[in-house]
């Protein structure tokens, strides 16, 4: 007569876990333009201008001094002057555009099925009678 041999046989049971990660993906963007808006400005200035009564009128010269000056005939040249207007401009910061972003955090259910392996062992009662079978692997 033989002796019964004791067998162990294993078998693997699994179970899936929920494992969420975050993404940084692009929510949107934000287009800044800036545009030169151009008007009209005006303004009425004086000025002076000298003027004589009807005399001999010269061109200057190309290096006249602008001083009062005695000719050789011995008549004096006095030096008509003008007021010219200059205009300049000039770029001024009138503002500054501070854009700022802020990051909010928020929380977002997920809701997922997961899925477990059970284990059912079915054996005829002698061979439970023997508790050789854990408990643990029942569930």
């Amino acid at each position: 007569m033989t002796a019964p041999r004791e067998e162990d046989a294993s078998l693997t049971r699994l179970e899936e876990e929920l494992d969420v990660a975050k993404r940084t993906q692009l929510a949107g963007t934000v287009r800044v333009r800036k545009s030169v808006e151009a008007r009209q400005a005006g303004d009425v200035f004086e000025r002076e201008i000298e003027e004589l009564d009807d005399v001999e009128r010269i061109a200057p010269r190309e290096n006249d001094s602008g001083e009062i000056e005695t000719l050789e005939d011995g008549s004096v040249s006095i030096p008509i002057l003008e007021e010219r207007l200059v205009v300049t401009k000039e770029i001024v910061v009138r503002e500054r555009v501070v854009i700022r972003k802020r990051t909010t955090t928020e929380r977002e259910r997920i809701e997922t099925e997961l899925r477990r392996e059970r284990i059912e062992i079915d054996a005829d009662p002698v061979l439970l009678a023997g508790e050789r079978i854990e408990e643990s692997a029942r569930e």
